[in-house]
């Protein structure tokens, strides 16, 4: 068997590694007593990640409002959510075996006034299985268990996400509604004071030759 090289990001790495082990983290949100209800939205109808995500709030104490609301709602946009099938693997034969399922969903978060809490921003997760051409059935099977597994890590880091931007807000001491703290600016260096084109003052007591033309005197 061949295995073709794979780069992923650190993190990337460490997620599907924990989670592979079956390590994953549980009540990761906690929300201030202050949050308004949250309504979760998606761009894929009838998306599982949207039901894990609103579970997931109910259990850390969220409200949900209602379908219809209009108004009065924080918002947690599920944005996109991308599949894909990376072959990693082939027999003497050359016919992919081992494969790369990659998800990817790109989500923010904004108060019930409409600021920003969460920036747009993209996870990505991944994990390997393994697809004897013989056996599709079977990798089918492997195959949709590993994409409901991925669903679940993916709702659990959204949430520790959300968790840590409330957290770093209410150590500061502010609402879900205050404007984020500016960060401190650097000092700036006053600008140079260009030489004068013009010409200078004159000092006290000095005379200088006057500019205005005199009217001429003809002595007769």
């Amino acid at each position: 068997m061949i295995r073709f090289p794979t780069a992923f990001a650190a993190s990337l790495v460490l997620v599907s590694s924990l989670t592979a082990c079956g390590f994953h983290l549980r009540n990761s949100l906690a929300l201030p007593p202050d949050t308004p209800a949250v309504k979760v939205q998606s761009a894929v109808q009838y998306s599982e990640l949207a039901k894990l995500l609103r579970r997931g709030l109910k259990a850390a104490g969220a409200t949900l409002a209602d379908e219809d609301a209009k108004t009065g709602f924080a918002q947690v946009q599920v944005l996109s959510e991308r599949w894909g099938d990376l072959p990693i693997a082939i027999d003497s034969q050359g016919r992919a075996q081992e494969y790369s399922l990659r998800y990817a969903a790109i989500f923010t978060v904004t108060t019930a006034s409409g600021s920003v809490l969460v920036p747009q921003q993209v996870i990505e997760l991944s994990r390997d299985y393994v697809s004897p051409p013989v056996d599709a059935t079977g990798t089918a099977t492997e195959r949709e268990i590993l994409a409901n597994e991925l669903r679940k890590d993916m709702s659990a880091s959204i949430l520790r996400r959300i968790d840590s931007v409330v957290r770093a807000r209410v150590e500061r001491g502010e609402t879900l509604e205050s404007t984020p703290s500016a960060p401190l600016q650097p000092a700036t260096t006053p600008p140079v004071q260009q030489p004068s084109t013009t010409p200078s003052s004159t000092t006290p007591g000095s005379t200088q030759p006057s500019t205005t033309p005199q009217p001429s005197s003809n002595n007769r």
